[in-house]
């Protein structure tokens, strides 16, 4: 018996039959990892816990934000972290230890686990968590956690302020093309542009511009 409070999961070869005992049937989010990723997430073994899951409520309302985001279309990276982290939170309810084996428990290793991070992405911010988890050898859900209680912020976030900074320094150099600057940074789309830098810096693309001396006025 499943209601909203539960979560469950269903391993490769399973069989399942579904008998709705209302007229609307259900609604339910379905996340597939590809075995590798489960194991990271549940110590070392792909094959998941049978049986339903108790969630909390912190954990229903992580579910909303990542539909809310993947509705708006948020950054890839950005949802593919907000996911694995749902899914490593909700294992929990069934065995919190499990999920928190092989993650680094020193604050010296922790720390130099979010350097590593922070050097890689320094170099190329669009590396993806799970190339970012398999160079420093940890799993991606335990390398998201280390990052955010040691900067404060998610990798998804640091991410997005390198990109915000490289969008300064071209709209200092008076870049007009905001759609060009979206593409060239690695941003969804133009809009996508203008969300991030007006998050992190509370003013538009076109009002930085202006305030960093690079508007370009025609003669």
């Amino acid at each position: 018996m499943l209601d909203p409070t539960l979560a469950y999961c269903m391993n490769p070869g399973q069989e399942q039959c579904y008998d709705h005992p209302h007229d609307h049937g259900d609604d339910c989010t379905a996340i597939t990892l590809s075995p590798e990723l489960a194991a990271s997430v549940w110590g070392g073994d792909p094959l998941l816990p049978s049986g339903p899951i108790s969630t909390s409520p912190q954990t229903y309302l992580h579910h909303r934000f990542l539909l809310s985001a993947a509705r708006h279309r948020h950054d890839e990276h950005e949802l593919y972290e907000s996911a694995v982290m749902l899914v490593a939170e909700a294992l929990e309810g069934s065995d919190a230890r499990r999920v928190a084996a092989g993650g680094p428990t020193r604050a010296r290793a922790r720390r130099a686990l979010a350097d590593a991070v922070r050097e890689a992405l320094t170099e190329h911010p669009d590396r993806s968590l799970a190339d970012l988890a398999r160079t420093t050898s940890t799993s991606p859900h335990h390398l998201s956690r280390v990052f955010h209680a040691v900067v404060g912020h998610t990798i998804s976030r640091h991410r997005m302020r390198l990109r915000t900074r490289a969008a300064l320094e071209r709209l200092g150099e008076g870049e007009v093309n905001l759609a060009r600057l979206a593409a060239d940074l690695g941003f969804a789309d133009q809009s996508h542009l203008c969300r991030v830098v007006r998050a992190e810096t509370g003013r538009t693309p076109s009002m930085l511009r202006r305030a960093l001396g690079g508007e370009r006025h025609t003669p």
